[in-house]
């Protein structure tokens, strides 16, 4: 595929209409995307609930785990660029390899994957539409057949946190100079009546509310009900003409761990074009259990 957007997302009237690819393009796609002597594309699966991948998968397709594959096993923080170039030559990924991603929850963790390979600068990068519910809801085949890929030799770059990724210090200074903070957890999380989200352990922060400031909007505002974004001119309404947001606004987004913020991150930024979006992936389970950290419910 080249880099031109498929019409469908070009019609939606999104800033970026090219970091998207739908289920059809992928279903006929599907030799060249499971091709081991190319490294053009590469399909990835990456889920909330991560024996999805096992019980079945769209062909071609490599599991990427965002807890064990992403994360760094001892500090609270992502890979280090060498341990990320590690991870992307076993998964046959080179520095120019179109990734695509998909997954489980309406793509939050395909969002979320997609965000932490921003911050380290991977430039190809692609989500499909709608996600793992819409290719199941369709009838298109999954397998349980593991595909090999022959490794590459991925360089490692520096990572890009202050450029799309906030900390509790930008946070507060949010809060100090008055910036848009969103929340996008759910009217009872953002209330303090929940901790997670309902049907979740409650657990994780020591007190509810939300960031001092905050407004509310649910991630799951910028979708439709298959799971696909809904278009340019819906976001637009409820993004600034209900919540005030401009497109050169400095905004953070934020919710329990950083998964659903990336999604709104991912609609704000690209599907909007929007300039400066950071994700706080610190998001409320840290500051929740910041001592002295403003709350309001």
């Amino acid at each position: 595929m080249s880099e031109a957007a498929e019409k469908v997302f070009q019609e939606r009237g999104y800033a970026h209409p090219e970091v998207l690819v739908s289920t059809e393009w992928v279903a006929e796609h599907l030799d060249e995307l499971a091709d081991p002597n190319s490294t053009k594309y590469r399909l990835v699966e990456s889920d909330e609930d991560v024996t999805l991948y096992e019980v079945g998968h769209i062909p071609g397709a490599v599991k990427i785990d965002w807890h064990t594959d992403l994360q760094d096993p001892v500090v609270r923080d992502y890979l280090s660029p060498e341990q990320f170039a590690k991870l992307m030559s076993e998964k046959g990924i080179d520095n120019d390899t179109t990734v695509i991603f998909y997954g489980d929850k309406n793509n939050w963790w395909a969002a979320y994957a997609f965000w932490v390979f921003q911050l380290f600068g991977h430039k190809n990068l692609k989500i499909m539409d709608g996600g793992r519910a819409k290719w199941e809801a369709e009838g298109r085949p999954l397998t349980k057949e593991v595909p090999t890929f022959p490794k590459t030799h991925y360089k490692a770059v520096t990572r890009y946190d202050p450029y799309i990724r906030a900390f509790k210090e930008d946070v507060l200074r949010h809060i100090e100079f008055g910036k848009p903070l969103i929340d996008v957890r759910s009217p009872d999380e953002y209330s303090g009546k929940l901790l997670h989200m309902e049907n979740y352990p409650q657990e994780g922060a020591q007190r509810g509310g939300h960031i001092k400031g905050a407004k509310n909007v649910p991630w799951a505002k910028a979708v439709n009900p298959d799971g696909t974004f809904k278009s340019a001119d819906q976001l637009r309404k409820i993004y600034l003409e209900e919540q005030g947001l401009k497109p050169d606004d400095d905004v953070i987004v934020y919710c329990r761990i950083g998964e659903r913020s990336s999604h709104t991150w991912f609609a704000l930024k690209y599907l909007l074009g929007f300039d400066s979006v950071r994700n706080y992936d610190g998001s409320w389970t840290e500051w929740g259990n910041l001592v002295r950290a403003p709350i309001e419910r």
